[in-house]
């Protein structure tokens, strides 16, 4: 009779917990919860609570499949890692293998778009106009009241005015700016060679400027001999 008396009152209190609303973290592989109750998402489905993280939409694999369905321009990992606060990589591929997500090659890396064809086009459209404009954007920092047409002018005009040397770490540093695609976009722009330019951003990553100015010859403040002969 002991045994039977304990049992009707483990399986009720098992009983009533399944009936509770809580939700499972996306973060540190699922192992935090919360009630459903206690849970205040943000406008875009996340919660946290001394950096574990929830979502309205479940796991990973659940957050990571609505954020790029609704997302304007897709995500590539290191976007959506940055977004979701956790590593999205591993959890992208394998939507992409269940056929859930899709993802394009852009400029050397995967971006990740919805698994239909119309929005995934509409993404993809979006994001080729944010390309465009941040980098035509980077190239004008300087002075943004300059029209595209006169800042690409003006660049092109600075960039022949320099030594051979100059010109490729210049567009080394443009490319940098721009990140992903930086040097085939600065090599079209200046009509150079696409490994110029990597030479000349590798060589400002290395810091491998050979010891040497960059000023042309002749230039540079007088010695004091010269300044005394005149």
């Amino acid at each position: 009779m002991k045994s039977g008396q304990n049992v009707m009152p483990l399986c009720q209190e098992v009983w009533n917990l399944s009936r509770v609303e809580y939700l499972s973290s996306y973060s540190h592989r699922g192992k935090f919860y919360t009630l459903r109750s206690v849970a205040k998402f943000s406008r875009e489905g996340l919660w946290s609570l001394r950096a574990v993280w929830f979502s309205r939409f479940g796991t990973l694999l659940e957050t990571v499949v609505a954020w790029v369905h609704r997302s304007e321009a897709g995500y590539d990992a290191a976007e959506l890692t940055r977004a979701l606060h956790v590593e999205s990589k591993h959890a992208l591929t394998r939507m992409v293998r269940q056929g859930r997500l899709q993802r394009h090659a852009i400029d050397n890396r995967y971006v990740y778009f919805a698994v239909e064809d119309a929005t995934a086009d509409q993404q993809r459209k979006h994001r080729d106009a944010h390309a465009a404009t941040s980098r035509t954007t980077s190239l004008v920092v300087s002075n943004p009241d300059l029209a595209i047409e006169e800042a690409k002018a003006t660049l092109l005009l600075f960039f022949s005015m320099l030594n051979e040397k100059q010109r490729r770490l210049y567009a080394g540093l443009e490319s940098l700016k721009l990140g992903h695609g930086g040097d085939a976009h600065i090599a079209e722009l200046f009509g150079i060679d696409p490994h110029t330019v990597a030479r000349g951003r590798q060589e400002l990553e290395a810091g491998d400027l050979d010891g040497q100015t960059m000023r042309a010859k002749g230039g540079g403040r007088l010695s004091q001999e010269k300044k005394r002969l005149r």
